[in-house]
Formats: structure tokens, C-alpha cells, sequence
């Protein structure tokens, strides 16, 4: 194979708030083969995207590509005038961004959207656009794709948006397709169908492409070649295999350890006291949106009938796919809606529903930290004001006491104390996330909930964002609601852990018995989702058991108590599954499940082995 791309000596540099320039790639050289897929891994700031950019001879605001040559077959890309660069993009090199949300327009119908670019270079006639369009549709697996494109984005599922804006950037036949962290905001079951989609096409049309991510084990079944970066160079450069079983550099060996979180993060101190009441006790919660009806629950109901407990100084884990109700009910303990039915007791008394019954010192027991940082923090106000407004709110502390508390907060985030003068805008990803953990311990809570608190985060900080909690509930004997789609992330952090499916708890027990066999049906799909770090586990979860023919459900509006799992569920049986609600159950390890089956059945539908280690 000929190479395709040929970058050599690529520099870029930022302008600071002086007009001072700063080097942030440095002297980068590769080169991409004919239908060849290199990944660019590294933590945030690496210059991953960086660097993709400048593919296409763009450099984002404030930054400037200062020295190289970019080749892609025969264009010289920065030797090209500005007017010209246009025409390179989306005709020689497509972009597949990591949010298909943000990159559709809501006003136009999917089909417009997607021959746009090939309308636009005047590659093909609307007709043959079309046609081009729908084959790509049926290629990426999508449903429907004779007609799809006659719905606006707002009425596809993020996965299904995702694959529209690979067909996009494919239909043009590009030389070069980058794909930059498409599958990052997606939960560990849409990110399959998704990558599995990817990777057909991918092969198929014998693309070549640039593959930017932080996920090892996502890198591990797309990619020939994987580039390492640290701080805007190429550390290491090297086969798939190569970088995963045998990396030589020292910081690509930091980022495979980081591939791995670990339970010794656990503390076991909750386990060790006397047993207590609950720190926190749901007790069949319903909660939603719209109208309510006649028995007072709502048109739209995204959580049912849920019960756990907290205990204090432990960690619960609450997973689930996107919908599946984990954010609302993190905003139903907090007060930030009301249930329609239920009851929240806190240390054995109950908690009033809505946020303006609340005592000021029931907020402070209880704090959030939401899944983006960048959201929740006021970007006029330095770090100094964030911290200190609950510290003046909460605990009346003013002047140097205050500015003491403010030192000592930051201290226990592990971030120096002169960052306090500096604004949100100036730190990092991880930096932001920490203030938040440090805003909401200003409070002295007894409770965190923590909502995907690290699913923005790239490995290794993501890492380091666990191993800090774990440190402060050993130090402050803090309770934690952990809201995730990570099993490896709940795996390393929790006791215990619920699983949601569509509303309503389908399973839970101890982290130890949880994940290992018999499973209830949707909690073995969720394990069997979760990427591993090998070559070709992609290809092996695609041989999946096809699911039984079973009869019509019974009408949903006159039994909406059937299971919500039954059209996907590969241990489905007809005449019961399909006519009668599932019951709770207690099985083996003591966890509790919402199906028909027993142990054994279970055991013997799913055949599962126990998770393992990468899961």
C-alpha cells in the first residue's frame, strides 16, 4: 500500500492573552497507507484534535499552523490559498464529529443535510445523491432507509444520528475521513451498533482514515496503527498490537494502566461498622413529565416504582443506558422535581419533594456535581467567588476564615491554591470537574450525587477523578449516588449497584454479586457491550444469539406493567413474557432481579461466563 497522507513536520501554536504565541503541537510526522485507519490516542490537550484538524488546513480560533506540509495524494493542503480550502473539504477530507447533534440543523429534513456536500462540490446530480444516500443508509445498518431521510434530526435516536453524519461525510468518496470521538457521548449499547456500523462501512469502501480517540479498547477494533500524544507530541508510534500488548514508551504504558480502573479504590469502611439505618432510603418512587392523570401520575413517566438505600459512607451505583431514568432521579433526591409517588427519607425522616420545603440544612447534607463542568460554573466569576458562595450561604464565613476554607478545599482536589484566582475558562477538564467535587464539599454534605460525572473526561483523568473520590470518602466518610453507563467506572468505585432499564429497576445487589452470573438479561447485555482491549472482539459480539419468535405483546396501555425489556431480550418466553408482568425475585449472591426467570434459567439462556477483567 501506498501512503495516502504524508504529514511531516507539523507545528502549531497559540496566542495567549499578551499576544505571546505557544507551541501546542510540535514537529508531528506520520503518514497514513491506503485503506489504512491510524488513531490518534492521548488525555485532553493532547493535540489529537489538533491535529485533525489541521488535515484539513484548519486551525481552530486563536491557534495558527505555523510550520509542515500535509499531503493528502496529491494536494499540498497548506500550500493551498484560503479561498481554496473549501473545496478540499468534504469533497478530499470529511469530518465526523464527536457530537451529530450539534452538527445537524434542525430546520432540514436529514436528506438535505446529507447530499448537501455532494450538491454543493457539484459531484453528483440530486437524483444520483439520493440514490448514493440511501445505499450508505442501508449500509450503516440504519432502520427504514428508504424513508429516513425524510425526517428532520430531532426524530432519530442519537446512535442512528451519529451513523446519518458518517453517511454525510462518505458520500462524497473522500480521500481522507476523520473520525473525531463519534462514539464518546454515546452509552456502551448504542456505542456497538455504532462502531460495528463504522467499521463495515469503514472496510467496505477501503477508506482511509484518521481515527481520534481517548478509548483504548474503542481504538483496538478500529485501528491498523495507533499514534500516542502527550502535550502536542508523538510519543510512540505502532501496530494496534504493538501499542496495546507491548507499548515501549512510558507515558503509553500510563495510559494502559489508566485503561484499567481498579476496585482496591473501594474503601471498606462502610462495610466494617455496625449496620445502621440508610443514610438515604427511596421507597417506590414514580417520577415524570406532562399531565397527570386521574391517579395523579404523570402522561410522561420516566421513572416507576424504583426503592433503593445508601447506606453511610458507601457508594451506589445507578447504571442504565441513556432514558433509562438516572438523571431524574438524581434530580428527585435533590428536590429539583417533584415525584408524583413515593418517598425519600434522609437519616430515617422524610424529605420533603420540592426543593422549597427543604431546610437550608437539608440542602447542604445533599450536593450534585453534574456530568458537564463546563455548565455548571459561572464563567465571569474566578474560582475564589465559586468556592466561597457556599461557604458564605452555608456557613456564614467571611474574610480570611473564608479565604482558609478556600486554601483547604482546594488542598483536598489535590489543586494548587493560586488557581483560585483564575476563571473556569483557564482550566482543563479535569481542573473544572475537581472545583465542582470542591463546591460541593464547601457544604459539608453527607450525600453527593454524582451525575456522569466522568464520562467527559478522557482515561487518565478519568482515573484520577475516581481515585480523589475515593480518597475523600475515606478522609470525610462521604456517601456517593454514582450515576453511570460505565461498568468498568462502577465496577471500581461501589458497593452496591441498581440497574435501570426504561424506568424501573431490573436489577441490584452487591458490586461483587452483581457482576458475575446469572444476570438478568439486560444487565448481561450491558456487560457484553463494554469493549475490550484485543483485536477482534468487535467482530465476535457480532455472532450475538439471535432473539426467539414469540407472539404479540399484550396491549401496553391496558398491561404497561409487561416487561420494558422484551423486545430486546434474548432470554424471552412466548406466553409469559409476552402476557404476564415480571416479578421481583431474589436469586443467587442475594441480588435482586425483575424477571421470570430463576437462577438456572438464566444460567442456562445466556450461557455467560463471569465478566472479566476488561468488561
Amino acid at each position: 500500500m501506498s501512503d495516502l497522507v504524508q504529514v511531516t513536520g507539523l507545528n502549531v501554536v497559540a496566542r495567549g492573552e499578551s499576544g505571546e504565541e505557544a507551541p501546542i503541537v510540535k514537529n508531528v510526522t506520520f503518514s497514513i497507507a491506503r485503506g489504512e485507519v491510524l488513531a490518534l490516542i492521548g488525555e485532553s490537550g493532547s493535540g489529537k484534535t489538533t491535529i485533525a484538524l489541521s488535515l484539513m488546513g484548519h486551525a481552530r480560533g486563536g491557534c495558527r499552523i505555523s510550520d509542515g506540509t500535509i499531503r493528502i495524494a496529491d494536494v499540498d493542503v497548506l500550500s493551498l490559498p484560503p479561498e481554496q480550502l473549501p473545496k478540499i473539504r468534504g469533497s478530499k477530507v470529511a469530518y465526523i464529529a464527536q457530537s451529530a447533534a450539534a452538527s445537524f440543523n434542525p430546520a432540514r429534513t436529514i436528506m438535505y443535510q446529507v447530499t448537501e456536500s455532494a450538491l454543493t462540490h457539484g459531484l453528483m446530480t440530486r437524483a444520483e445523491a439520493e440514490r448514493k444516500a440511501v445505499e450508505l443508509f442501508r449500509s450503516l445498518a440504519l432502520p427504514d432507509p428508504e424513508h429516513i431521510g425524510s425526517r428532520y434530526p430531532h426524530q432519530v435516536s442519537g446512535g442512528q444520528l451519529q451513523r446519518l453524519m458518517a453517511a454525510m461525510a462518505l458520500i462524497t468518496d473522500p480521500a481522507l475521513v476523520i473520525l473525531d470521538e463519534p462514539t464518546t457521548a454515546l452509552d456502551v449499547t448504542t456505542q456497538i451498533e455504532v462502531l460495528r456500523a463504522f467499521k463495515k462501512i469503514v472496510r467496505e469502501r477501503g477508506a482511509t482514515a484518521v481515527y481520534v480517540s481517548h478509548d483504548l479498547a474503542v481504538v483496538a477494533q478500529m485501528a491498523d496503527r495507533i499514534a500516542v500524544l502527550n502535550r502536542g507530541e508523538i510519543r510512540e508510534t505502532g501496530s494496534t498490537e504493538q501499542i496495546i500488548h507491548a507499548p515501549a514508551d512510558a507515558y503509553t504504558k500510563e495510559l494502559m494502566a489508566a485503561a484499567h480502573p481498579t476496585a482496591h479504590l473501594v474503601s471498606a469502611s462502610a462495610n466494617e461498622a455496625p449496620r445502621a439505618p440508610p443514610l438515604l432510603e427511596v421507597r417506590n418512587l414514580a417520577a415524570g413529565y406532562g399531565a397527570l392523570d386521574k391517579q395523579g401520575m404523570p402522561a410522561n413517566l420516566i421513572l416507576n416504582d424504583i426503592s433503593l438505600s445508601i447506606e453511610r459512607g458507601a457508594t451506589l451505583g445507578v447504571i442504565g443506558e441513556s432514558g433509562s431514568g438516572k438523571s431524574t432521579l438524581a434530580r428527585a433526591i435533590a428536590g429539583l422535581m417533584k415525584p408524583a409517588r413515593g418517598t425519600i427519607l434522609f437519616n430515617g425522616e422524610p424529605l420533603p419533594a420540592e426543593m422549597k420545603e427543604r431546610t437550608r440544612d437539608q440542602f447542604r447534607r445533599i450536593q450534585i456535581v453534574f456530568q458537564n463542568a463546563d455548565t455548571a460554573m459561572n464563567p465571569s466569576h474566578t474560582i475564589h467567588r465559586i468556592l466561597a458562595r457556599p461557604l458564605e450561604f452555608y456557613h456564614g464565613l467571611r474574610g480570611a476564615e473564608r479565604d482558609r476554607r478556600i486554601a483547604q478545599l482546594l488542598d483536598q482536589v489535590r489543586l494548587p491554591a493560586d488557581i483560585a484566582a483564575r476563571r473556569s475558562s483557564e482550566l482543563s477538564g479535569g481542573q473544572k470537574q475537581r472545583i465542582n467535587l470542591a463546591r460541593a464539599l464547601a457544604a459539608e454534605p453527607d450525600l453527593i450525587l454524582c451525575d456522569e460525572i466522568t464520562s467527559a473526561l478522557d482515561t487518565v483523568v478519568g482515573a484520577a477523578i475516581l481515585e480523589l473520590m475515593a480518597e475523600l470518602r475515606r478522609e470525610l466518610n462521604i456517601s456517593y449516588l454514582f450515576i453511570s453507563h460505565s461498568i468498568s467506572t462502577v465496577r471500581a468505585v461501589c458497593d452496591d449497584i441498581v440497574v435501570l432499564y426504561a424506568g424501573r429497576k431490573v436489577e441490584s445487589g452487591a458490586t461483587e454479586t452483581l457482576l458475575a452470573p446469572p444476570f438478568h438479561p439486560y444487565t448481561d447485555l450491558l456487560i457484553s457491550s463494554v469493549p475490550e482491549l484485543r483485536r477482534g472482539w468487535l467482530e465476535e459480539t457480532a455472532a450475538r444469539r439471535a432473539l426467539p419468535a414469540i407472539g404479540a405483546a399484550a396491549d401496553a396501555r391496558t398491561s404497561p406493567d409487561l416487561c420494558k425489556f422484551l423486545e430486546r431480550c434474548p432470554a424471552r418466553i412466548d406466553g409469559v413474557c409476552n402476557t404476564r408482568a415480571p416479578v421481583h425475585r431474589v436469586i443467587r449472591g442475594g441480588k435482586e432481579i425483575l424477571c421470570h426467570h430463576g437462577d438456572a434459567e438464566l444460567q442456562r439462556l445466556l450461557a455467560r461466563e463471569p465478566a472479566s477483567e476488561e468488561a
